[in-house]
């Protein structure tokens, strides 16, 4: 017990020790990670370069508010003689400065963040649509451009092994334990692809943080959400709304393909299967030909 916990304490400090802006990030959530991802989508990148933006802010006001107090706190302290001045106090010049200074500063993150928002929410010019609908506990897809549909739930191997009792680190190939499903979403890349999204019975968000954004999935309502992925892979995401006893359990997994391979999985998908030969009916006569007298 003891080795495990100290492993895990070098684990944290080595995870603390390096940059607090890890600007190399991969798409999906990693153990330790200390900052956002920078996804694969406009939306996330969007939604990232707005985040450093504040970041550094925060950063720089940090560094100035308390490199002021400490140095004010050593310098003219009491000990070294130092006398209290009076002449700031209930100064107008003063707290004027203090409060246009945050405005400025939260215009200067408006402006670039209200661009991004309005662009998050741009459903235009899509050239095609999935509706996704949130069940306890699984999604279900349709694709209303071509007909396809399906749901998407728990692997029964991790749902098996989940209720298992075992440790899931000493079981081989769980590198992904808890973020498998039987049916993956599969989208183009180089599309725009417009999202329905509802709900059957309880509210559900549709999460996958490569992506950028997430969604609520509300029974009786309608919400909209799009995406454009450059690149093919895999991304993971989860529900993120607290829907019942097995919310941890409705993991998420979209399989982006080229535009090629894409036209074939949906032509695998559509393919009527072969009709069977019609048979004899039964106890239909069998005709014989008689052989030609000599």
């Amino acid at each position: 017990m003891i080795p495990r916990r100290i492993k895990h304490l070098t684990g944290a400090l080595l995870a603390l020790s390096a940059p607090a802006v890890a600007f190399a990030q991969a798409a999906d959530p990693k153990r330790w990670q200390l900052n956002m991802g920078r996804g694969v989508t406009s939306s996330s990148v969007n939604a990232y370069e707005a985040h450093m933006l504040a970041l550094w802010i925060c950063v720089v006001i940090g560094v100035v508010v308390f490199g002021a107090m400490f140095y004010a706190m050593f310098k003219f302290r009491k000990s070294k003689g130092a006398v209290p001045d009076t002449s700031l106090t209930h100064s107008t010049k003063l707290e004027t400065i203090w409060t246009v200074v945050p405005i400025l500063l939260l215009l200067v993150m408006a402006f670039p963040a209200t661009d991004k928002l309005i662009k998050m929410y741009d459903y235009r010019k899509s050239e095609m649509t999935v509706k996704i609908t949130g069940y306890q506990w699984l999604w279900k897809y349709d694709y209303l451009d071509n007909g396809i549909s399906f749901t998407s739930r728990l692997t029964a191997a991790d749902d098996a092994l989940r209720q298992s009792g075992k440790d899931p680190r000493t079981v081989a190939g769980t590198e992904h334990y808890l973020l498998n499903v039987d049916n993956e979403l599969v989208l183009p890349a180089k599309t725009k692809i417009r999202f329905v999204l509802t709900a059957d019975d309880v509210i559900h968000a549709w999460w996958v943080p490569a992506l950028g954004w997430k969604q609520d999935a509300v029974p009786g309502i309608i919400n909209e959400a799009w995406t454009y992925v450059d690149e093919p892979g895999v991304y993971r995401g989860q529900c993120a709304e607290l829907c019942g006893k097995d919310h941890g359990f409705m993991p998420i997994v979209v399989r982006v393909l080229s535009k090629e391979d894409y036209a074939k999985w949906v032509a695998s998908k559509t393919a009527k299967p072969a009709e069977p030969a019609a048979a004899p009916a039964a106890g239909a006569a069998t005709a014989t030909v008689a052989p030609a007298a000599k």
